[in-house]
């Protein structure tokens, strides 16, 4: 269980701290929990309580419907945008003109392309739209029909984009779901209209078909929740992926914290401890053994520990974020210090946990507390400016959506969280895997990183809506307003060195966003920019084909750099910045070395609910499998 007088306390603060109080009250007899956000809006209002909780239980049930996407906050910013282009005549003007500009060059395609039927294409998919990359679009009528849709695409993102007066946040809102209803009417996700599909159906006489069939079968039963799915026989945790061999030699309610058994004599006298985000499991960075990120460490003669959160479910609802640092991060710290008899270690986080890591951080530094040899974030951001498009699905409207609907079932359910994961990458996620798997009949790739994917989590209610409000929605961090334990914290009381990384196609914390640390720190700072995605390019060892990147560093008084100008300056090195990364770890630690100790039960702090004496379980531990 939770300490009683971590959540007591965890409660006080956030009343203090917030305009409402945080607490709950438990009907017992009927099982259910009365709301908090419901108490307090009856205070402040004056409403009745039944008719606040009719409407938090219509909020719930839109947002189980749309994932979360309020419904309410895309009509006001489409009535935004139409308003202030409706009374644009110039922009109008313009629009129509190059209307009717495309109208007459498809004209004049589709003419040239029936004597010539491999005509050049005038509009060039981007990079990242991989729909129309076949041959057989190129061919009359198809390539017609692919030229129809990008320039249309085209036509309605200048015109969402370019709207003047209009609100950035409604101009952006309009933009991708405009974009979204686009790539739903793509003909590639038409059987009729698609030459490869209907080019691998005559070919295979309707067998790609069946393939198809028997995937979206199984989609569903997944769906529904059957046991097992497409790839559980092929990872298994423990035996294919998070396989490193270690120990839990620490848990706690929140956590398990693995030490992993060393690879060499001698290891560097400083650890290092990461901190994973809780969004998902921490095998990211322990992968398959060719591809793990922890075994690389370890062979390189590192002590490393990792925190492994647990699934949480609606006991947990009153976990906030301050119990996932104190119970989190400040125990990891004490814990792995004690295994492993250093005095400093080096604290690496990722995505999600980069964040608590960093307000971790920044609360040792401002109470004296020098226990970290440096700081690396990896695909983390700090301030939530430029969050890139997840900020699209963080409004008022929608934390409220979503907090009714955590209120009600004490978690965000996993399913809620990759709707709108979806939605970023559509294309990629949604319609070209739909052609590829159900229409195509392709098989599907075996991958580590997609049984992980696959692995979701759930998100406790209080520290969710937190985590929303106060990051994403006030970005109070960077603002210098988030306070711990009563008093705010900075960023730029951190003295220790700082590594970040981004990566070049993020669209969950952007490179760009990742950058603003440069601006938030008054240490040196590195920052590494590495191509590939939010995962894939963190996940990436040394070996991988087509890896580069760039590194840098900055002492505290050195001139500032915008994104693109130090992009421009950074040397690019070729292969894997896991090396780069290594490298910089060694040149801030103390040099020595010590003969490696095997994992053992870490006797500090008292929360352990590993018993003296109790054998130590070996990894990945038992929360990483809980479902």
């Amino acid at each position: 269980m939770i300490p009683p007088d971590l959540i007591i306390a965890a409660r006080e603060r956030m009343a203090a701290e917030a305009d409402a109080p945080q607490t709950r009250a438990a009907n017992q007899n009927g099982g259910a929990q009365a709301s908090r956000i419901d108490a307090d809006e009856a205070v402040r209002t004056g409403r009745d309580h039944d008719s606040i909780q009719l409407d938090q239980r219509a909020r719930a049930f839109t947002a189980r419907l749309t994932s979360g996407m309020s419904p309410t906050a895309l009509s006001v910013a489409a009535a935004d945008w139409a308003m202030h282009a409706g009374s644009a005549p110039g922009l109008l003007a313009d629009m129509s003109m190059r209307a009717w500009k495309d109208a007459a060059n498809l004209w004049t395609f589709a003419a040239a392309s029936l004597a010539a039927p491999t005509l050049a294409q005038p509009v060039t998919p981007s990079t990242d739209n991989r729909r129309f990359k076949s041959e057989s679009w190129d061919k009359w009528p198809w390539s017609l029909l692919a030229q129809s849709y990008l320039t249309s695409e085209a036509w309605w993102d200048a015109f969402t984009r370019e709207a003047p007066g209009v609100d950035p946040a409604n101009a952006a809102k309009m933009n991708f779901f405009t974009r979204q209803m686009l790539d739903a009417l793509s003909p590639a996700n038409n059987f009729w209209l698609n030459p490869e599909v209907l080019e691998a159906t005559a070919n295979e006489h309707g067998e790609n078909l069946l393939r198809g069939a028997a995937a979206w079968t199984d989609d569903v039963s997944t769906a529904l929740g059957a046991e097992g799915g497409p790839g559980d026989e092929r990872f298994t945790v423990g035996r294919d992926l998070a396989c490193t061999p270690g120990k839990v030699i620490y848990r706690n309610h929140l956590m398990e914290m693995i030490q992993y058994e060393p690879s060499t004599k001698e290891v560097d006298a400083e650890p290092i401890l990461f901190v994973p985000a809780w969004i998902m499991k921490y095998y990211i960075l322990d992968l398959s053994p060719e591809n793990s990120m922890v075994r690389w460490l370890v062979d390189q003669g590192r002590t490393v520990f990792m925190i492994s959160w647990r699934n949480p479910d609606v006991e947990d609802r009153d976990l906030s974020f301050d119990l996932y640092r104190r119970l989190g991060v400040m125990d990891a710290i004490s814990a792995a210090l004690d295994a492993s008899g250093a005095e400093r270690l080096h604290a690496a986080g990722y995505c999600l946990g980069g964040t608590l890591l960093s307000v971790a951080a920044s609360a040792m530094a401002r109470d004296g507390d020098d226990r970290l040899a440096s700081l690396s974030l990896m695909a983390a951001q700090t301030d939530f400016a430029e969050a890139g498009e997840l900020r699209l699905f963080i409004g008022e409207s929608e934390i409220a959506m979503l907090e009714s609907l955590m209120d009600e079932r004490g978690y965000l359910d996993s399913k809620q969280m990759a709707g709108a994961f979806q939605m970023l990458r559509s294309n990629d996620l949604v319609w070209s895997r739909m052609v590829r798997d159900y229409w195509l009949g392709e098989p599907r790739p075996s991958l580590d990183l997609m049984a992980w994917n696959a692995d979701a989590t759930r998100m406790p209610a209080a520290m969710h809506s937190e985590y929303l409000r106060r990051f994403f929605l006030e970005n109070a961090f960077a603002r210098g307003a988030y306070k711990v334990d009563g008093r705010a914290v900075s960023f730029s009381d951190i003295r220790c060195p700082i590594c970040a990384v981004g990566t070049t196609k993020d669209h969950v914390a952007p490179w760009r966003s990742v950058y603003k640390i440069r601006q938030l720190a008054d240490a040196e700072t590195t920052f590494i920019l590495t191509n590939g995605g939010h995962n894939a390019g963190i996940v990436s060892e040394p070996g991988r084909a087509r890896r580069h990147h760039q590194i840098a560093t900055s002492a505290d008084l050195d001139h500032y750099l915008d994104p693109d100008a130090w992009r421009s300056a950074a040397p690019v090195r070729e292969g894997s910045w896991w090396p780069s990364w290594a490298d910089w770890l060694a040149q801030r630690s103390s040099g020595e070395t010590r003969l490696a100790r095997a994992p053992r039960r870490a006797n500090a702090p008292l929360r352990s609910l590993i018993a003296e004496g109790e054998p130590l379980r070996d990894a990945p531990g038992a929360y990483v499998l809980a479902r």
